[in-house]
């Protein structure tokens, strides 16, 4: 076999990378935060990345053409992007690095680049996170990922041992003095260490190295997974700003980039926010009773009564512990407030037997078994609204937002709390999951 020649490859790379900031700058701009390392092949049989660096086996990137090195490159950026590295839980590592490529390779291949021949896609899997794919996945599936998750390594397969983001048991940890340092390396702006990548391996990967290779690195430490997801955070908004400037930002891509940099405050918090901001506290002047002393009328806290609205979707992408969770939390907060809830459930219409109405002092739940399943319509609830006349203080519409909506926003508030990526024409959006 011919001997590599390494400037080459350097250049090869050097134009992958230069050709995706010039056609896909939201991509480019995201791998030029991963600084190139050079990998043995005994430890990067192909390239790989810790969230800091792309490393790579010279001898696979020679073996690509320059399109799929522009997808590798993008590949491995995507994983540090959508923090693929902090994102597993309790998950088996094998099947969620499995579930991290089924839903990244799809996403490239939408944006016009060429995977390599072994790349994981499935049409089934488009446009699905990895949390939702993971599940589809056989426990015993057997395929290999096109790169290395060096973020995160689990010897014996589980995900006991990387729950806590702790080094598997043979794997073990570094001395003091080098795992401080390592807890340092991810605040440097541009992921890199200061030291051309040269991390001292967990493994016996270290005495395989050769001159201008790196060794492989070890598994992030819980407090260098939250330095560096925070760091990606702001990488990948600056990336899609720029991106969007330049005209360059559409299509599923710019869905995802749109859906995960939404505000991440617990729905509770803000369903609490917003019911509560509608009750009607306020000081009254009104006189007292006879009983009460002095001459002065002093102003006094009263409340009145919070007429709320509440919808579910009984379609069959919605759950039934979701929707029971949904319900205790309104009945917790109606109880605080005052509130009389007119409940209605709905799929492609009004549930027999509803609405139905609860009291303050009445705890929510639904009333009888509610069949649902079908299609998801959500005008029926809002033409019920207007035939009573009524006109609530606001109306929360539990839904996943795949139906058919009125087309004139009403004169009330209206909130939804939505599963999935959808958004409504009008209303207040709180993503629930």
């Amino acid at each position: 076999m011919a001997e590599l020649d390494h400037d080459e490859i350097q250049t090869k790379l050097a134009a992958a990378r230069t050709r995706l900031i010039l056609d896909k700058p939201f991509l480019g701009a995201l791998v030029l935060r991963l600084p190139m390392q050079a990998a043995s092949p005994e430890w990067c049989p192909t390239t790989g990345t810790d969230a800091r660096h792309f490393y790579y086996n010279p001898e696979y990137i020679a073996s690509l053409t320059l399109a799929q090195t522009q997808f590798m490159l993008a590949h491995e950026a995507l994983h540090c992007a959508l923090s693929h590295f902090s994102r597993r839980a309790h998950r088996v590592l094998h099947r969620w690095n499995l579930a991290c490529d089924y839903a990244i390779n799809p996403l490239l291949v939408d944006e016009g680049l060429i995977p390599p021949y072994d790349s994981l896609i499935m049409d089934e899997y488009k446009g699905m996170t990895a949390e939702e794919i993971y599940p589809l996945l056989q426990e015993d599936d057997n395929q290999e990922t096109i790169d290395q998750h060096l973020y995160d390594q689990d010897s014996d397969g589980s995900g006991d041992g990387g729950e806590d983001g702790e080094p598997p048991p043979d794997n073990p940890p570094p001395e003091p003095r080098q795992e401080k340092e390592q807890q340092q390396q991810p605040k440097d702006n541009d992921g890199s260490n200061g030291t051309g990548g040269q991390n001292q391996p967990g493994g016996e990967s270290n005495d395989q190295t050769r001159p201008g290779e790196s060794s492989q690195p070890p598994p992030l430490t819980p407090e260098e997974r939250d330095t560096l997801e925070v760091q990606w955070q702001q990488r990948m908004a600056g990336a899609a700003q720029q991106a969007i400037q330049a005209g360059k930002m559409d299509g599923a891509m710019a869905r995802m980039i749109d859906h995960l940099l939404q505000p991440r405050l617990p729905w509770r918090m803000l369903l609490a926010r917003y019911m509560t901001s509608v009750a009607r506290d306020d000081y009254s002047y009104m006189r007292p009773s006879r009983r009460s002393q002095g001459d002065a009328i002093l102003p006094s806290l009263h409340s009145s009564q919070v007429d709320i609205v509440v919808a579910l979707d009984t379609s069959g992408s919605i759950k039934d512990r979701d929707i029971q969770e949904f319900l205790s939390e309104i009945s917790a907060l109606k109880g605080q407030m005052r509130a009389r809830v007119t409940l209605i459930p709905c799929d492609a219409q009004i549930a027999d037997g509803a609405p139905w109405i609860f009291e303050p002092w009445e705890e929510l739940k639904l009333q009888t078994e509610i069949s649902g399943g079908g299609g998801t319509d959500f005008r029926p609830v809002f033409q019920w609204v207007d035939k009573q006349g009524m006109k609530p203080e606001i109306l929360v519409y539990f839904s996943d937002l795949a139906g058919q909506f009125p087309e004139l926003a009403p004169s009330y508030p209206v909130l939804w709390l939505v599963k999935g990526k959808e958004k409504p024409p009008w209303g207040q959006r709180i993503q629930l999951n």
